[in-house]
């Protein structure tokens, strides 16, 4: 995907496509089975059935801040570090699922999404230097991160030791 000799739509694809994968393979991750309906959850926890459109409005703001950041880019330099940063943040999305629900390690996910959070900073402060719409796009994310953080930890402190 380099500067303009591309379509304009191959970013939109592209981000677009990574969003859907980063998505559905963190869905295959996730099991809300016996094990999970066995954990004690904080009263303020939202219910199941609301973590799907949450995450869907989410992945969509992240292809959207992905696509403005790559169009705002100043030179191609920036838009292969940007490619990369979104690529660490999908991976450790991706790796807190299958911390949490495949190995059953809320304490484990409890470290990890301090990276996860953290890569999400690093896209927010990447992006301000050159697109402050696409790094406002992420805050919705950094912020639903951070209250699954403050989630795990009630997890983790109601439900704990695991292992």
């Amino acid at each position: 995907m380099s500067g303009g000799r591309h379509s304009p739509l191959l970013p939109v694809i592209v981000a677009a496509g990574a969003a859907l994968l980063v998505a559905a393979v963190g869905a295959t991750m996730t099991d809300l089975g016996p094990w999970y309906q066995s954990l004690v959850r904080p009263s303020w926890q939202p219910p199941d059935w609301a973590f799907g459109p949450a995450w869907t409005v989410i992945f969509s703001l992240m292809a959207l801040s992905a696509v403005t950041g790559w169009r705002d880019a100043p030179d191609q330099a920036t838009r292969e570090w940007l490619v990369g940063l979104f690529a660490v943040n999908g991976v450790l999305n991706i790796v807190w699922s299958g911390i949490f629900f495949r190995l059953r390690r809320p304490d484990w996910a409890l470290i990890e999404v301090v990276f996860l959070w953290l890569s999400i900073l690093a896209l927010i402060l990447f992006l301000r230097r050159f697109s402050g719409r696409g790094a406002l796009l992420l805050v919705p994310y950094l912020l639903w991160v951070g209250f699954a953080g403050l989630l795990n930890l009630a997890i983790v402190r109601l439900n704990g030791p695991f292992g």
